[in-house]
């Protein structure tokens, strides 16, 4: 029995689907078949109910399930326990990003690990959470610091130490631009710029509560950047997250009642990946489980 076979019986326990199985292990689905029915040979016993759809675990193949993540877990560690003795870690970690406070955080991690490899290099790419997923799903992307909540299911996580604050961003000579705080009656017959995805379904939906259905969204986007530029040629109000950053003829003005947000740093559960991102995934476990922030 080898790691790598249970590796992709894994892949399959995850995907519930032989081709997305062999698509995320970049392995064809015939290699893939054969190896898992090897393995059913090896040990005497079916390890999935197969149908037209989709696939789900006998009774055996819950336990190898459990065997073989503590398998895995176990060759893992010692793997990392010997990569931490390398004093010259190279390679290359892929990273997706949203537009948050919480970056910051990351940026920081990647400087304190720095100090430890410097000769580790970094792919960063901006994108919202579906791109960063599909990313991740393809094998592009290492890990992705995305919204919460996360698919357990399919990603292992660490939270980020900061909340995302939501408001809105008004030209400064619109009339909300006098509030401290704008309510949801105060975006009724109001043009607004939201986020890409389904509108009444998201968090910013279920705020605007018995409103939402009266809402105008007259633009959407997946980048906050061009969404406050649409507002800056006054298409609209931007609903969106404090940045960093501001506009010149632009306001952020908060919620109320008061709406935040979570990230994560999140990447594929069981996946083999390079020792430079084993390396920054353990490190950034810990640096952002050890830290308070109040840089932001």
């Amino acid at each position: 029995m080898e790691l790598r076979v249970l590796n992709y019986f894994l892949a399959i326990a995850r995907e519930e689907n032989f081709t997305r199985a062999a698509q995320q292990l970049h392995v064809t689905q015939p290699t893939l078949s054969r190896q898992i029915a090897q393995l059913e040979e090896e040990l005497g016993v079916e390890l999935f109910v197969r149908s037209n759809h989709n696939i789900i675990l006998t009774e055996d193949g819950m336990i190898l399930k459990r065997r073989a993540q503590e398998l895995l877990s176990l060759a893992d560690k010692t793997k990392r326990d010997f990569l931490h003795k390398e004093e010259n870690l190279e390679g290359t970690v892929s990273i997706g990003s949203g537009e948050f406070q919480s970056t910051r955080c990351l940026t920081d991690c990647i400087a304190a690990f720095r100090e430890k490899h410097p000769l580790v290099r970094y792919e960063f790419y901006s994108g919202n959470a579906g791109n960063i997923r599909d990313g991740i799903e393809r094998g592009l992307l290492d890990i992705g610091l995305m919204s919460e909540p996360i698919d357990i299911r399919k990603y292992d996580f660490v939270s980020m130490p900061v909340k995302e604050q939501w408001g809105v961003l008004v030209r400064h000579d619109s009339p909300l631009a006098e509030k401290d705080v704008v309510t949801p009656q105060d975006l009724l017959g109001v043009p607004l710029i939201s986020a890409l995805g389904e509108f009444l379904e998201s968090n910013i939906g279920k705020w605007f509560g018995e409103y939402a259905e009266q809402m105008n969204i007259v633009a959407k986007g997946n980048l906050l950047y061009n969404e406050a530029m649409l507002a800056e040629s006054n298409i609209g109000v931007v609903i969106g997250i404090r940045l960093n950053y501001s506009y010149d003829k632009l306001k952020f003005i908060p919620l109320s009642p008061s709406l935040e947000s979570a990230t994560a740093l999140a990447w594929k559960k069981e996946q083999i990946f390079s020792a430079a991102t084993t390396a920054f995934i353990e490190f950034s476990k810990q640096y952002l489980k050890g830290i308070t922030y109040n840089k932001l």
